[in-house]
């Protein structure tokens, strides 16, 4: 789980949003606008969910559009849209 999160960090680096997953991992990734930073503390773009949803995500089993609408996501923030980084 962890390594998975990672890899999305690699592929968008940066410090605009924390993608979170309890208890497994944590990281932050840029903004796809390319905008938007933080220098202390919580992010002011914050993502959680849960292990399975995280998963079904990144194997493409389940869309962002879906996860969103189920309220399987928790995403608040203006970069909060992480559907393109999902959409592999």
């Amino acid at each position: 789980m962890r390594a998975l999160a990672s890899s999305l960090a690699k592929a968008r680096p940066g410090r605009a949003v924390e993608l979170r997953v309890p208890p497994y991992a944590a990281v932050q990734l840029g903004a796809e606008s390319g905008g938007g930073t933080h220098r202390r503390g919580t992010p002011g773009t914050v993502v959680e969910m849960d292990a399975d949803t995280f998963l079904a995500l990144m194997d493409a089993s389940l869309t962002w559009d879906e996860a969103i609408a189920s309220h399987r996501v928790f995403a608040s923030g203006a970069h909060a849209d992480l559907a393109g980084l999902f959409a592999v």
